[in-house]
């Protein structure tokens, strides 16, 4: 479904089939017949591809999430078109694997000599049915900040932070087979990051959701038209690899809340207590105050930037981590818009910046 855009998208935006060279990959994949061989080849594009979109981000030259997903998808098509020498599965396994490097998880490696580490997820763009040319900060965001160090000059001296980061898919299945565990688990497990942050656009100003809650219930589909049949009257509980993903309605971010609002810039940042359970909308104080309720939307909603909130939360807490984490709604803008885009980066690195002072 996300590659049938392809030719709408190409249509609005025509500036993208430039974006990325991939033409001498055109000719020669077609011949390819060695699978080791063509998982090197598609490895080494989708780094090309990763490296190449954040480099034009920070170097200026681009400003824009919407190129990477664009190209990306181009890319998946073809190889899908193309594989003639190879099985349905190798296929398969192929566009996994450029799908998983063009999304920067195969440059998670810190390499500067520094104090602090961060790590962030961006998301794709999504409704894309309503607005082809819809773009999303949090995945701008992921490629400002990629490999980027950050500095926090506090009473106790300079703290120095290297910043990693990955794009997220907006698809329902690919949450349910672990896409987010199996990203951070590893970081989870031996406490070697400082701070994780899960990223989205969201509503008006900035907001640190507090309570994410388990079950879906927004109407939307994801970016391949799935709709999960959920509603606000019947919230629906997850799945991870095929079992029901918790029994627990809510769990608490760990952010540095108080630093991160001394964030400058010009939206609110809001330390976001709102839910709606099926009872009641209410804005609890405490974890304990959720406690025999069933969630409906937890802070960050009933959608995915919700879920993924609320699977980093609970693998955290699962693996017994000490990683501060939590999610940051962006505000919301339609379409593209450079200014606001680089408005809104601004105010999550100096977000980030701030919360160097508490981690």
């Amino acid at each position: 479904m996300e590659e049938l855009r392809l030719n709408k998208a190409m249509q609005a935006m025509p500036d993208i089939q430039h974006f990325f060279d991939w033409a001498e990959f055109k000719q020669t994949w077609p011949q390819q017949t060695d699978f080791y061989q063509a998982k090197q080849v598609v490895t080494l594009l989708g780094d090309e591809l990763w490296q190449y979109s954040k480099q034009q981000a920070q170097l200026g030259k681009l400003v824009d999430d919407r190129p990477l997903y664009w190209t990306r998808l181009g890319i998946n098509a073809f190889i899908k078109q193309h594989s003639i020498g190879f099985s349905e599965s190798e296929t398969i396994a192929l566009v996994e694997l450029f799908e998983n490097v063009s999304r920067g998880r195969s440059d998670l490696a810190y390499r500067q000599p520094v104090e602090k580490r961060i790590l962030l997820t961006g998301f794709d763009p999504f409704l894309l049915d309503r607005n082809i040319e819809q773009s999303n900060p949090s995945g701008l965001a992921a490629l400002l900040l990629d490999g980027t160090v950050i500095e926090y000059q506090g009473e106790d001296g300079l703290v120095r932070a290297e910043i990693n980061t990955a794009m997220i898919p907006v698809r329902y299945e690919d949450f349910e087979q672990g896409e987010v565990e199996s990203l951070l688990a590893p970081f989870y497990a031996v406490n070697n990051v400082d701070l994780i942050a899960t990223i989205s656009m969201g509503r008006k100003d900035f907001d640190l959701e507090h309570f994410p809650g388990l079950r879906r219930s927004a109407k939307a589909p994801d970016n391949v038209n799935v709709y999960t049949g959920a509603s606000k009257s019947n919230p629906i509980v997850p799945k991870l690899s095929g079992k029901a993903l918790s029994n627990e309605e809510f769990v608490l971010f760990s952010l540095p809340v108080k630093a991160m609002q001394r964030a400058k810039g010009p939206y609110k940042i809001n330390d976001n207590k709102k839910v709606t359970t099926m009872s009641k909308t209410f804005s609890p104080q405490h974890l304990n105050e959720l406690s025999g309720e069933i969630a409906v939307e937890g802070g960050g909603g009933g959608y995915l930037s919700n879920e993924i909130s609320y699977r980093s939360i609970l693998l955290r807490n699962k693996l017994s981590s000490s990683i501060p984490t939590g999610h940051i709604h962006t505000p919301r803008i339609k379409g593209f818009d450079k200014q606001v885009n680089q408005g809104i980066f601004l105010q999550i690195k100096a977000m980030l910046t701030e919360a160097l002072s508490d981690i």
